[in-house]
């Protein structure tokens, strides 16, 4: 996959997990996007463990990694900076 494509790919991704995710994550564009393209390239590693990954843009198995990636980014995160607000 190209870099603008995974760029819009992570951005996506990184939008619909914190619409997924109940609870105020804060951050703006910029935020969602560095959560959903490190989301989306470790969904695409995981997804690679299971045989698949990230097979191209308008790939829905690409998308669905990216959103599952994005998820665990993101809780990842809210434990972190939980902690360092406590």
């Amino acid at each position: 996959m190209n870099f603008l494509p995974f760029l819009l790919l992570g951005l996506i991704a990184g939008a619909i997990a914190k619409a997924i995710l109940p609870g105020k994550q804060g951050g703006g564009w910029i935020a969602t996007l560095i959560l959903g393209v490190i989301g989306a390239i470790l969904g695409g590693w995981i997804g690679s463990l299971f045989g698949s990954g990230t097979a191209g843009f308008f790939n829905l198995v690409s998308w669905i990694w990216a959103i599952v990636g994005s998820l665990i980014v993101l809780v990842i995160w809210g434990f972190i900076t939980g902690r360092r607000k406590a």
